[in-house]
């Protein structure tokens, strides 16, 4: 079996949605198994940033919002999307301005994550921003955001509770305790 090699055989697709941030596609062909199948994929114009800002004290800044799709609030580390065209990091620091108000003066990628590879072709990158200092926040007129500030260990346990289910938030939390188990981060 060739691993590179898409199993589907494609015989025609459509654009049956888009707007300015995504498109979806209907695709009809041969399933894996030779029968006849459809697939649709939502196709994302931007690539998901988040980002962990992390103090000295090791607190962490999460951004609590009602999110639309879910009909719920909703706690995650500040994130959002920029354009495929932009560099990462620019995108991080842009977020964590508009949704905090923190700038930080060391920047390092801590995960590359497919958000939903079942149906999606979303891609996201999680930065950790260190040294950080507060400025004004700058959120969009889409947002309506609260930002709380806690000890690391109480977001991590939100994520073992299920208080923290955003998929970008609950891979990074879980990626800076194993780092922190790991000595990784002082």
């Amino acid at each position: 079996m060739d691993i590179t090699k898409n199993p589907w055989i494609i015989h025609s697709s459509e654009v049956t949605y888009e707007n300015k941030w995504i498109r979806v596609v209907h695709n009809e062909g041969l399933n894996p198994a030779g029968g006849p199948g459809i697939y649709g994929v939502v196709h994302f114009k931007n690539l998901a940033i988040g980002v962990v800002a992390l103090d000295a004290q090791h607190n962490i800044y999460l951004v609590g919002q009602y999110r639309f799709p879910l009909k719920k609030f909703s706690w995650e580390i500040p994130e959002g999307g920029g354009p495929l065209g932009e560099y990462p990091l620019d995108t991080a620091k842009r977020e964590l301005l508009e949704e905090t108000g923190l700038v930080a003066n060391h920047w390092e990628v801590i995960c590359e994550i497919a958000l939903s590879n079942s149906v999606t072709d979303e891609t996201g990158v999680v930065f950790l921003a260190r040294e950080l200092e507060q400025r004004t926040a700058e959120p969009e007129d889409t947002e309506q955001l609260m930002v709380k500030k806690l000890p690391f260990e109480e977001a991590y346990q939100m994520v073992k509770n299920f208080d923290i289910t955003d998929s970008l938030s609950v891979a990074a939390i879980q990626k800076i305790k194993l780092m922190l188990l790991e000595g990784e981060l002082v």
